[in-house]
């Protein structure tokens, strides 16, 4: 049973690792406006290869549209959720403009991870899920991505004056903190979809493949969203003519096909590690803090790796290795209170 419970997350982590490395090849895309690059790899990362992985779930004889025209219901809003989640996306980058990296991204990812493993069950009639291992789980990681703000906040206070007011220029922290809690809540609505999407599943389908059919709807809610978002910003910035350089597509389209795959591992690999979680309640509540906490510490590994710490005191590194092992430690800790 311990063998299943390492291979579950280590799959969840793998997932986890390949999202956090989705970026690399974003920035091998040449002479895109980023909503041009962002919707191509965006029909990648939510439409084909989500596309693909719900159809590892399908069996023989049947078909997706038969379990989403079965449940029309439970498809419907998790489709919406998805769309709720990309405006969550959305609204990221804004998060980190009002508040700096640091503080943006630990109020948003924090917020996200805990409403996420939170309101699914509450949303679909499941709290009793919510035992204390999830709730304690779930505070921990809060403490660990908490910690690594202080850390970033500690990288930030070391910088000279100007060039704090490059990184954070437009600091607002009423108007940051609004729109990070926003941002948050809306994009833990990609697990609140999950949970809607639960009955999408047939009796037959291995139970690693079981939730694929309902990320698959919560991803085309996503695209929904930020294809509005993209061509709204192709149409005002006069950026459709990138769409029209033949000699960037070649490079253009492996770049943008390699980010989606990457960006999509993470729900793919939260689907697989599920699956072998299924004797372990409490882990399958808390899956998707996981999910979170994992992204947050790869990440930051990156972060480490491309030497985006470098220069930083000895101090403010031990914070964020503190962080790091805090978020490690949160992924077995709700197991080891069961």
């Amino acid at each position: 049973m311990q063998s299943s419970i390492f291979l579950g997350l280590l799959i969840i982590a793998v997932g986890a690792f390949c999202q956090s490395s989705s970026y690399v090849p974003i920035n091998k895309i040449k002479k895109w406006s980023w909503e041009s690059y962002w919707l191509i790899q965006g029909v990648f990362a939510w439409l084909v290869f989500p596309l693909l992985g719900a159809l590892l779930a399908v069996p023989s004889g049947h078909s997706l549209f038969e379990i989403y025209a079965q449940y029309p219901k439970e498809s419907l809003l998790t489709m919406v959720f998805g769309v709720l989640w990309g405006i969550g996306g959305l609204t990221f980058g804004l998060s980190m403009r009002y508040l700096g990296v640091a503080l943006g991204q630990s109020i948003a990812l924090g917020t996200c991870a805990g409403l996420g493993a939170i309101l699914g069950p509450l949303f679909t009639g499941q709290a009793d899920t919510l035992t204390a291992a999830v709730w304690v789980g779930v505070v921990v990681t809060l403490v660990g991505i908490a910690i690594i703000g202080i850390a970033g906040g500690m990288k930030s206070a070391s910088l000279p004056e100007e060039e704090k007011k490059k990184a954070v220029k437009d600091f607002n922290f009423g108007k940051g903190m609004i729109i990070a809690l926003l941002c948050g809540f809306m994009s833990a609505c990609f697990n609140i979809g999950l949970n809607f999407g639960a009955p999408l599943r047939w009796a037959e389908t291995r139970e690693i493949f079981a939730t694929l059919p309902a990320t698959f709807l919560v991803t085309i809610g996503g695209f929904i969203t930020n294809a509005v978002y993209c061509l709204y910003q192709n149409s005002k910035n006069k950026t459709f003519s990138d769409y029209r350089q033949g000699s960037l597509w070649g490079n253009n389209i492996v770049f943008c096909a390699l980010a989606g795959l990457l960006w999509y591992s993470q729900f793919f690999g939260l689907s697989l590690g599920k699956g072998f979680l299924t004797d372990f309640p409490v882990l399958i509540t808390f899956s998707w803090c996981i999910l979170m906490a994992l992204n947050v510490t790869f990440s930051n590994v990156w972060g480490i790796i491309l030497k985006e710490w470098k220069g930083c005191s000895g101090k403010t590194i031990a914070v964020l290795v503190g962080g790091l092992a805090v978020l490690i430690f949160s992924t077995f800790l709700p197991q080891l209170m069961a």
